[in-house]
């Protein structure tokens, strides 16, 4: 997926500024699309000279002006035809399961550290998704909301994240604690 998408994605809700647009990539698209700020912006400027965004300035008083930009038609059209085309297969790069692989190579204490502290980060994370899961439902309860709620979307991905944030939160705690049993048994 190329960030384009992401950032079509994250306009679907309203015209934002590049700003307000890092904060939602923080927030509710950060389950699954990491961008950092300058890259969202760089990829504001892409779409707009694709014209799959439109940006205008906003006067403010006080402060500086702002540009704000909302998906165009033809940018609806290419998340679209995103949409449409198959998905590639998740692919996980992540240092801390290197260090796990090669776990039996050092002192584990270290490692176990770095476990416990991602488990507490992805701990962190669920809270965050399951209070989000329950502002964008309001008052219905999951199933009636999955069923008949208006933008059902970012609620599916926010699922997504809860699910992953979870099974990395566990993993790390079941592999925290394996490698601290091993290691007392060395001693």
């Amino acid at each position: 997926m190329a960030l384009r998408h992401a950032v079509l994605a994250a306009l679907l809700d309203g015209e934002y500024s590049g700003y307000q647009l890092t904060k939602i990539f923080d927030v509710g698209v950060s389950n699954f699309w990491y961008a950092a700020p300058q890259q969202l912006y760089a990829e504001l400027t892409k779409l707009e000279a694709d014209g799959l965004v439109a940006g205008r300035e906003v006067v403010q008083r006080g402060r500086p002006n702002k540009r704000v930009f909302q998906v165009t038609r033809a940018g609806l059209d290419e998340l679209a035809a995103f949409a449409a085309t198959p998905a590639k297969p998740l692919l996980l790069r992540d240092d801390l399961v290197v260090k796990v692989h090669a776990a039996d190579l050092a002192d584990p204490a270290p490692l176990i550290a770095q476990l416990r502290e991602r488990a507490e980060e992805a701990a962190a994370k669920l809270a965050f998704f399951e209070q989000t899961l329950r502002r964008l439902r309001g008052d219905l309860d999951e199933e009636e909301f999955l069923r008949a709620g208006e933008r059902v979307g970012p609620y599916l991905s926010c699922l997504a994240g809860c699910r992953l944030e979870r099974e990395m939160r566990d993993w790390c705690r079941q592999s925290a604690r394996t490698l601290e049993e091993r290691a007392g048994r060395r001693v």
